[in-house]
């Protein structure tokens, strides 16, 4: 079995991490373009070299605890098989590497959030969250965007 490299963050002191491959960048925090009348789910919107890239509400989808950005937060930029998104992370914890057999399935672990956890690892002593970028906000909530890529 292979071994993969994730990008961790955290969130209100837990790890996540997203596959490398879908990370364009990491950006300080700068303030958002807001977007009257905008879907729940979007913060925001982010110039990055001339493309306008919407920034999701990642706290919301994971129940956290709403709160205003922070200047020392970071922005994650990621490509979903539809389009660029970003998110607000607290912190960047830095690049993991994971074998497949230290990951476990998600569905063992958290039935419930199986369909946007790739699977839970270890990195040191704490638990990390592993996410799928493209399961965690719906092709349906992307789209309905209704911002050029």
């Amino acid at each position: 079995m292979g071994s993969s490299h994730y990008l961790v963050f955290t969130l209100e002191d837990q790890q996540y991490a997203l596959g490398l491959e879908a990370v364009e960048r990491v950006v300080r925090a700068v303030e958002l373009t807001s977007v009257p009348e905008a879907p729940e789910i979007l913060v925001g919107l982010i110039n990055i070299r001339g493309k306008i890239v919407p920034v999701l509400d990642i706290r919301r989808r994971f129940h956290l605890p709403p709160r205003d950005m922070e200047i020392k937060d970071r922005i994650i930029v990621s490509r979903t098989s539809s389009r660029t998104i970003a998110v607000i992370a607290d912190t960047i914890e830095g690049v993991a590497e994971f074998a497949q057999e230290e990951i476990h399935e998600a569905r063992k672990i958290l039935p419930d959030m199986e369909g946007y956890v790739e699977g839970v690892g270890k990195l040191n002593d704490d638990t990390v969250l592993i996410y799928d970028i493209n399961k965690l906000f719906s092709i349906n909530e992307i789209k309905g965007l209704a911002i050029d890529d």
